[in-house]
């Protein structure tokens, strides 16, 4: 386990480029909400300007009223009285001007917050598959909650405060100066001394508030793992070594917060003394002078000046102890910004998925939903369109693919699957199954050959056209918080209540959802984590019943599913692939006697094709796993 740091920085986690990141922060605050940053500019001004005249009173006070009262016979109290009443009236418009600032900006917070995760998601709905494989999704989420919230801390306090202590620092340093030119360059002698302990000490801590971030998103990740994964602990009993490494990430986490706060931290106390220092060497030298004569200070002047002096040293000292805020912030936006500069999933595709009909022999495209599809195909040369009917004919000619171009997982895979045909991929784990179903729907794109869609290159058509003209049911099942209604028409978004049924029917799911609580309306959340898992799964199955596809994507489908009930919705699958081009990954071979071809993969490369009958008289390997000489897994 690793040890405390002692103030070693760990390397190469700084934050690169800060001025960079706060500028595009700045900018992005900016870009929605410029003119309410401008009033909140003139209403600290006016705030702070109410104030610094207060304080300036102070000598007129003592110098234009008391003095004179106190050498009086007959002290007349009504001036002093109109003047308090001014200073008063001003004091007021300060207090109204600074809950108007601080108003506007919870508004300004909120919205910046709103827009950031707005865009945040609209564009990770951008990216690839292969960014949420090689990224831990605690990481991901850490970045919309304890990132975002760190922009919170500095655009709703830190931003205001920066401000208002800059216009302060700057109109108590006029008065300053008017009063005294000395007194005032003693107080700027412990400024320095302060600026230079707080440079410092926000350098060092930038590092760490980065690595702070990093280390909150793995602790994040770790959590969610565990969240996700409680009956597999349990089963191996792992709980005591998961509570070890709990401990190890959490400890990363608690050194690297603790030297960054540590660093910042004490900057506030260390500049408050050092204040108290300028305070009481201001004091003594004003007394002299003004004792003496030499200068023409005067007692107002000075109680004045001493005023200014703790009114210049605390906005110094309160934007010291903003740089915690501001570091953490740019620590946050940087990892904010860098999801948001993540390169989107490209597409190049121009054939699109249009609704057509059929006048005098030949498709013509209708704005109207028919029933039929078909590929609007222009070509690049001439801009000639043509339009291709879709029936599901797919073909791969020499496919080589590799998650890294230095690791080909696929080899010269060459296949072809007509329309209506069942072809089914059979092997072990780790075969190259569900990787040839993930290049259909582009989730990749492949290294070397090609992939034909209806004699279209898979290349030429758009993403979002693909995957519409395709139905999948992973293995994994995914349902989202909503009715069990709701989900089964994620398929299809304008289906009718009746097609919902009808789709579940086809699937054998109508049976038990009319069992729940609520039936259709019964609301799912956690993934559906009050189904069991053959329910969720057939609740996946009515999802894709409901797209009617041309295309089906199976991958074991019935892998999660009792054989009885196997045996019931096989004959809604068999019902549902009727006419269609279906891809089957199969887990249980008996699913896969009856398809019109079975692939037998091993190691990226198809060694077997040919259907049952085939593949049992050949006695190969399908022979083997079949038999049960081999494990299909």
């Amino acid at each position: 386990m690793p040890g405390p740091m002692h103030g070693r920085m760990p390397k190469g986690k700084k934050i690169e480029n800060p001025g960079l990141v706060f500028k595009r922060l700045m900018g992005y605050v900016a870009k929605s909400y410029a003119p309410h940053l401008v009033i909140v500019a003139v209403l600290i001004l006016i705030s702070v300007l109410a104030n610094v005249q207060g304080t300036m009173f102070i000598q007129r006070l003592i110098d234009d009223y008391i003095m004179p009262m106190l050498s009086a016979d007959a002290p007349d109290f009504h001036p002093l009285a109109m003047a308090i009443l001014r200073v008063a009236v001003f004091y007021a418009v300060g207090v109204a001007a600074a809950y108007a600032y601080n108003r506007i900006m919870i508004n300004v917070t909120q919205g910046v917050l709103r827009n950031l995760r707005n865009d945040l998601f609209s564009h990770m709905e951008t990216l690839p598959i292969k960014y949420f494989d090689t990224h831990s999704h605690g990481d991901i989420m850490s970045v919309y909650t304890n990132d975002t919230d760190t922009i919170r801390q500095m655009v709703s306090q830190s931003m205001p405060q920066v401000f208002n202590s800059a216009i302060t620092i700057i109109s108590v340093f006029i008065s300053m100066i008017i009063l005294s030119v000395p007194l005032t360059l003693v107080t700027l002698v412990m400024i320095a001394v302060m600026l230079v302990i707080t440079k410092k000490t926000a350098g060092l801590s930038g590092r760490y508030f980065l690595q702070q971030q990093k280390d909150l998103g793995k602790v994040n990740g770790f959590i969610e793992e565990m969240m996700e994964g409680q009956k597999v602990v349990k089963v191996f009993c792992h709980e005591e070594e998961n509570i070890r490494q709990f401990k190890e990430i959490n400890d990363n986490l608690y050194h690297s917060a603790d030297r960054g706060n540590y660093l910042v931290n004490i900057v506030g106390p260390v500049n408050m003394q050092l204040g108290n220092v300028s305070y009481v060497v201001c004091a003594i030298v004003g007394g002299a002078l003004a004792l003496s004569g030499i200068s023409g200070l005067t007692l107002g002047e000075l109680a004045s000046f001493l005023t200014f002096n703790k009114s210049f040293n605390g906005p110094i000292n309160q934007v010291s102890q903003q740089f915690n805020s501001i570091v953490m912030a740019m620590a946050g936006a940087e990892r904010i910004f860098k999801m948001m500069d993540e390169v989107r999933e490209t597409d190049e595709g121009y054939v699109t998925l249009v609704n057509v009909k059929e006048e005098g022999g030949r498709l013509v495209e209708s704005a109207e939903r028919t029933g039929r599809w078909a590929w609007r195909h222009e070509h690049q040369a001439n801009h000639a369109v043509d339009y291709v009917e879709l029936k599901g004919d797919v073909v791969f000619d020499g496919v080589d693919f590799g998650y890294n171009d230095d690791k080909i997982v696929l080899h010269d895979v060459k296949l072809y699957a007509q329309p209506g045909q069942k072809i089914a991929f059979v092997g072990s784990t780790g075969a190259g199954k569900t990787t040839i179903t993930n290049l259909i729907n582009r989730f990749y794109d492949i290294q070397d050959g090609k992939i034909r869609y209806d004699g279209i290159n898979v290349n030429k058509i758009k993403k979002a056209d693909l995957r519409r003209s395709l139905g999948i049911v992973l293995q994994d099942t995914h349902l989202f918080t909503g009715t069990v209604m709701d989900n089964i028409r994620y398929g299809k978004l304008d289906a009718t209540d009746e097609e919902v049924i009808a789709a579940a029917k086809l699937a054998n799911a109508d049976g038990f959802i009319r069992h729940l609580p609520d039936g259709y309306d019964t609301v799912l959340t956690g993934d559906g984590a009050n189904l069991s898992q053959g329910q969720r799964q057939l609740l996946a199955i009515a999802r894709a019943a409901i797209a009617d596809p041309p295309v089906l994507i199976l991958d074991e489908a019935t892998s999660s599913i009792d054989t009885r009930t196997e045996r019931i919705v096989q004959d809604g699958m068999d019902k549902l692939m009727n006419g269609r081009t279906t891809f089957v990954i199969a887990h249980r071979l008996s699913t896969v006697k009856n398809s019109d071809c079975i692939m037998v993969l091993e190691q990226g490369r198809i060694i077997e094709r040919g259907t049952h009958d085939q593949l049992i008289d050949e006695k190969g390997k399908y022979y083997q796993l079949y038999t049960g000489n081999a494990i299909a897994t």
